[in-house]
């Protein structure tokens, strides 16, 4: 009989997704080769990109009126920028101009967002579990929308990042 997965409530998905996305940017410093680094940046944006349409269509709707809106706000505009980063580095190439240093800024860019959203003083993640949440549910919710997502993913259909606070 298969073994279920552990169901983790939406706090521990989102920190797990957290240090996934750091390992791997942790691979792409010590990879080496173009094809390599090219295979490690295309992970960290797949992973990214489905991290945040969770955050969006499920964990952000969900928490927003129990958490500071100004957060809220930042969170957002964070996204976005990160989604440019990531628009603009599945279109190149390791050697390219600006490549490392895209890959250096998205890096440090996921750094920040997820020291506020997990652990600054008055986190994000600290509000969340204050408020009345049903933290198992919401979970529930983005593990089954992370697995559709996964499997658009592997059948090569991610839809491009949306921005939604800055806009093209």
């Amino acid at each position: 009989m298969a073994k279920q997965p552990q169901q983790r409530d939406a706090l521990q998905m989102l920190a797990d997704d957290h240090r996934k996305v750091e390992d791997l940017f942790e691979k792409y410093e010590n990879a080496r080769g173009a094809s390599a680094q090219a295979k490690i940046v295309r992970q960290i944006c797949e992973e990214l990109t489905i991290h945040t349409m969770i955050e969006e269509q499920v964990f952000y709707p969900a928490v927003r009126d129990k958490v500071e809106d100004d957060m809220m706000d930042e969170a957002q505009v964070e996204h976005d920028s990160a989604k440019a980063l990531i628009l603009s580095l599945l279109r190149a190439e390791p050697g390219e101009e600006f490549y490392e240093a895209k890959v250096s800024v998205l890096k440090e860019q996921v750094e920040h967002h997820v020291y506020e959203e997990e652990r600054q003083r008055g986190s994000l993640f600290a509000q969340v579990r204050k408020a009345d949440i049903d933290l198992d549910a919401l979970g529930q919710e983005m593990a089954a929308l992370k697995q559709q997502l996964q499997e658009q993913a592997r059948a090569g259909g991610l839809p491009e990042p949306e921005r939604v606070a800055l806009r093209a």
